[in-house]
This record gives C-alpha cells, structure tokens and sequence, in this order.
C-alpha cells in the first residue's frame, strides 16, 4: 500500500502512475479540496478538518511493506517508527538512519524561525529533478518491498 499525505503533495500523478504500473493500492489522505481519481487502485480518503488529521490517519495504518509520500517529519518519523518506508516528494528516503536528524533540522527551523520574524525562507522551489528522483526511489522502494 501506499500512503500519500495528499493535500500539499506535488507528485500525486506519479504516485498514481508507478502505482498502476506496479499494480500497488493508494490511498491518498486529505481534508478534502483534490479531485478523485477514477483509477480502482487510488481511493480518496477525506479525513475531518483539524491539524494534523490526515497524518494521524496516516500513522495508524502504515507499517511494514508499505510506502508512505510526506514532506511532514514528524508523520514520517511516526512512520518509519512503525516499520514503513517513507519518501519525500523530491525523492528523499527517510529512514531509522536519518529520519531523526531532519526532525532536529526542522525543529530548529522552527526555532529560528520563531526567534526572528523576519526569517521566513520558504526553501527553493519544486524542479523537474525533483520530480524525476521521485519517481525513481519510489520504482525503488516498491521493488524493494
């Protein structure tokens, strides 16, 4: 299965794409707001408003054998806690080697941030390489698993 935190995610399509290739169930978790897809393989699941919600969905069913897609930390921390692999939309595999190391990066992000208000880089932009390592570590963690 793969779990893909949907509601800010850039890769939607190809998730779909290797999913249908590799014959692999989606279920993409949102509040709500993306359009469903009419492949059998991809269910739409709308979890309630409220931070945090589609990551608690995510949380309680991941585990061993599945693939989850976030560029949360903490979710994916949760997650690969629980025995899954997980990807970021430009490809990053987190794992139990560094999964630890960007939440401590992200928390202080989120100190500097928080410590002067005027730093607020929102990071580079989303590219095509991006995107084309994501789809090739996610071919990868599906052969993988």
């Amino acid at each position: 299965m793969i779990y893909v935190d949907a509601d800010a995610c850039p890769v939607k399509s190809e998730v779909e794409t290797v999913a249908t290739r590799r014959s692999v169930k989606v279920a993409m978790v949102s509040n709500g707001g993306i359009r469903p897809s009419a492949n059998p393989l991809v269910e739409s699941i709308y979890v309630s408003e409220g931070a945090d919600e589609a990551d608690k969905w995510i949380a309680d069913r991941a585990g061993p054998g599945d693939v989850v897609v976030t560029g949360d930390i903490p979710l994916a921390a949760k997650c690969v806690e629980a025995g899954a692999r997980v990807l970021k939309p430009n490809g990053e595999v987190l794992s139990e080697r560094n999964v630890r190391e960007a939440l401590a990066m992200r928390d202080l992000a989120a100190d500097l941030r928080a410590a002067d208000p005027f730093r607020q880089g929102g990071g580079r932009a989303f590219s095509k390489a991006d995107r084309s390592r994501f789809l090739e570590a996610l071919d990868r963690a599906l052969r993988s698993g």
